[in-house]
């Protein structure tokens, strides 16, 4: 069985949890573009798992507006990481550091 040293090297990188800071850093850049500045400084993305985003949000207020805009960001966000196919969203009230 002969694979592709792409391949080998992804494997080895998501083995090792070098790939999780990227893909952290790619979920922050998306989400701000999606969500916009405003809102991302009050906001932090996580983990995607099976299609959810999870996001920290910094008050109840601003996690009810974020209920009202989740479509439209679902929808930018499928644009931004089409891979990840996010098609729902997660919302915590928790601390932003």
């Amino acid at each position: 069985m002969t694979k592709k040293m792409a391949d080998v090297l992804s494997e080895l990188l998501t083995r090792r949890g070098y790939a999780r800071p990227a893909a952290e850093a790619a979920y922050a850049d998306a989400w701000r573009e999606a969500a916009g500045e405003q809102i991302a400084r009050y906001t932090r993305p996580g983990n995607v798992r099976r299609g959810v985003l999870e996001v920290r949000v910094a008050n109840s207020t601003l996690m009810q507006e974020l209920t009202f805009q989740k479509q439209a960001i679902l929808n930018r966000l499928a644009q931004l990481l089409p891979d990840e196919r996010i098609v729902e969203l997660k919302l915590r009230v928790g601390p932003i550091e």
